[in-house]
């Protein structure tokens, strides 16, 4: 069986205000080309369809018809989606009658009760598998499992699902049945992109270790980290990362999708071979200056000697300045700058000098990184400026209600 492992495609993302859909359309004609001269059997979707939780009526046309074309260019493929925490499982959940037709199995939610229901039996003429597809796991998904002697732990919650789900998987499977297990999730090591990946857990509690799957998995498909990768070091526990930059911080990722092979050969146990195919990218995403800022003139500089003819279509691009640089023409200056530049102009990221600041970082004030802001770290940040508990750390309990209200406050904005 060929297997292909792909995830975190945020259909409907609005890049700094720029329509990507021309680049998702690019991505879905290579991928169809891809699943046909690969000849797969089976394609793996690990969560984060869309963008948001409320995707628009173009980004969920783009999923549908293009589960339709791969199906009419490969009648025996099979996909299986789950939902990625930007996902709405309701939402994801009510395409499932219509995508069932198209041999597209979808899961939405765990159910500690029915762990069951997110093992999926693979038949494909005589190739079969067993997938256990485990969505992502919210703190209220897993609150039953999350007990502890310490409290609530988030980490055992997912540990425990997991547990159900291979119990079960492990009936199905025989020695030439590959079992796949996939999820979305941080894996412990993983290498997170700066400003894309949201924070999944709140609390400090949201990487995970691959041990929770299992030690019979013949390969694992992961999403939520947006750099393809190994986890724990193992070949066969991966993140494919996604086709497209999701921000300037991602524009040296070289994306792919993963093509997995299993083979069963004679008195051999059951083998797994991983290849990456690395995806052609679209739009360039480009940052100047590459380095430190410079000057404002010598930026102006830059942006002029710039060669936008070489890309078939627009670059994004985004500019860095010191706040020092910033006078009350350096708009004019750097418009002025882009005239008759074919981009995708992203704004300037103002960047303050550490001796102003008085900080050792480098502190960027930019609006989008407002909501990586982790809810804890600004709850720690409070006690220590307020004079009355500055040195006291933030009580276990009252880390629990925040979690608590953040999980119930993203539920609503779910439904």
């Amino acid at each position: 069986m060929k297997v292909l492992h792909t995830s975190d495609w945020h259909l409907g993302q609005q890049f700094y205000e720029h329509d990507r859909r021309h680049e998702h359309h690019a991505f879905f004609s290579w991928l169809l080309t891809t699943l046909v001269s690969q000849q797969i059997d089976l394609l793996l979707v690990a969560g984060d369809i869309y963008h948001t939780a409320t995707p628009s009526a173009s980004a969920e046309n783009q999923l549908y018809q293009f589960i339709k074309n791969a199906k009419a260019q490969c009648p025996q493929l099979h996909v299986v989606i789950i939902a990625g925490n930007h996902d709405s499982a309701n939402r994801i959940l009510a395409a499932q009658p219509l995508l069932a037709q198209f041999d597209t199995h979808v899961v939405g939610r765990f159910d500690p009760a029915n762990p069951n229901d997110v093992v999926i039996t693979i038949n494909n003429n005589d190739k079969h598998a067993v997938v256990i597809a485990m969505p992502f796991l919210r703190t209220s998904d897993i609150s039953t499992l999350s007990q502890s002697e310490n409290g609530p732990s988030y980490a055992q919650g997912v540990a425990k699902a997991y547990q159900l789900a291979l119990e079960h998987a492990l009936t199905l499977t025989n020695e030439s049945t590959p079992l796949i297990v996939m999820g979305h999730l941080h894996a412990k090591g993983g290498n997170i992109s700066g400003d894309s990946e949201r924070n999944l857990v709140i609390g400090g509690e949201e990487a995970i270790s691959a041990s929770v799957f299992g030690k019979h998995a013949n390969y694992v498909a992961l999403g939520h980290l947006h750099k393809a990768q190994l986890v724990a070091k193992n070949e066969h526990i991966r993140y494919s990362g996604t086709p497209i930059p999701m921000s300037f911080s991602e524009r040296k990722y070289t994306h792919q999708v993963n093509v997995v092979e299993f083979n069963v050969q004679k008195d051999q146990p059951l083998s797994t071979t991983v290849n990456p195919l690395y995806i052609p990218r679209l739009a360039e995403v480009i940052v100047l200056p590459e380095g430190e800022c410079v000057p404002l003139a010598q930026l102006c500089e830059q942006i002029k000697a710039l060669d936008t003819q070489q890309y078939e279509i627009a670059p994004y691009l985004r500019v860095k300045l010191k706040s020092s640089d910033i006078d009350t023409t350096f708009r004019e200056q750097i418009e002025q700058a882009l005239k008759g530049k074919q981009v995708n102009f992203c704004g300037i990221e103002r960047v303050r000098d550490q001796q102003v600041s008085n900080s050792s970082e480098t502190v960027f004030e930019d609006l989008s990184f407002v909501e990586m802001l982790n809810p804890i770290n600004l709850l720690e940040q409070a006690f220590n400026n307020d004079k009355d508990m500055a040195g006291e750390t933030v009580p276990s309990e009252l880390k629990a209600l925040l979690t608590n209200v953040i999980d119930e406050l993203e539920q609503e904005q779910l439904l």
